[in-house]
């Protein structure tokens, strides 16, 4: 499902591939308008403000086509593209985790979901697939085919669109006493590498300058969340009361939205100066 570059460039911000910029700019200024499609050309010029040059974003643009994320619409000499009905739900999803949800699970019940499945070598991409959307619904792998997350998970939906419910058997548990939770989230889930990217986007984005005349605030909210879904694709919002106290997601947290605040008005006044855009028929 994560579709990031490794690594970071010369600078140490984190190299984010442009389907996920492109996802950012359509969940910033597109999501919310209604059934609305954009300019190619207004596209370019848009994720041309954080280092993507035009090929890619033909190029990325096509592959979303293929994948059914975007659909194009021609409108005389020039091409639109718009949200399909999957794109819309990703988008949806990841609001709710970013703005509802948030980073910090302090409201556990106790509840877990467990999900069994058991596929052949010859489905090993329906396999690969499949790890990588329970990843991001908070899943870990307790056991090869067994994952587990916290909370009542509806998960249900995921594999449907995968289309592996024959091949998958989900349930809500509880622990029992015998069991070490915090044993086995350390197993499970690997928390240093989820608290280093918190820790890294929190240092990044406190040391940004304050806003000047001279920052393109579209750039900046693009980016902003870009990483932010980037950090948040790692971790699986685990019980807070079981992670270490000095957990740092609170802090990143912070940070993500007192930026997304401050940059909130300014990118959409400027993207409404510049997009162009048609009613999606």
């Amino acid at each position: 499902m994560s579709d990031d570059l490794p690594g970071t460039s010369e600078g140490g911000t984190p190299q984010l591939r442009p389907q996920s910029l492109m996802l950012a700019f359509f969940g910033n200024h597109v999501l919310d308008e209604g059934d609305l499609c954009v300019y190619s050309g207004s596209i370019i010029d848009v994720l041309g403000r954080v280092g993507v040059g035009e090929q890619a974003v033909r190029s990325t643009l096509t592959r979303m086509v293929g994948r059914g994320l975007l659909r194009r619409q021609r409108e005389g000499r020039r091409m639109y593209f718009g949200l399909t009905g999957q794109a819309t739900r990703v988008l949806e999803d990841g609001r709710t985790r970013i703005w509802r949800e948030g980073a910090v699970n302090d409201d556990w019940d106790g509840d877990w979901t467990l999900l069994g499945f058991s596929l052949p070598e010859s489905r090993q991409r329906d396999r690969h697939d499949l790890r990588s959307r329970l990843a991001w619904s908070g899943f870990g792998a307790l056991y090869s085919g067994l994952w587990i997350a916290p909370g009542r998970v509806d998960v249900a939906a995921v594999v449907a669109e995968l289309g592996l419910t024959a091949h998958v058997k989900i349930f809500h548990a509880s622990a029992d006493e015998a069991t070490d939770i915090g044993l086995m989230v350390r197993d499970t889930w690997d928390l240093e590498s989820v608290a280093a990217r918190y820790v890294s986007f929190d240092k990044r984005w406190t040391a940004r300058p304050a806003a000047g005349p001279g920052e393109d605030p579209l750039a900046t909210r693009l980016l902003l969340v870009g990483e932010w879904l980037r950090t948040i694709r790692a971790d699986p919002r685990l019980p807070a009361r079981h992670l270490p106290p000095d957990w740092p997601a609170r802090a990143a947290q912070d940070t993500f939205r007192r930026v997304a605040e401050q940059t909130a008005a300014p990118a959409a006044d400027l993207a409404h100066t510049l997009l162009e855009t048609a009613p999606l028929r």
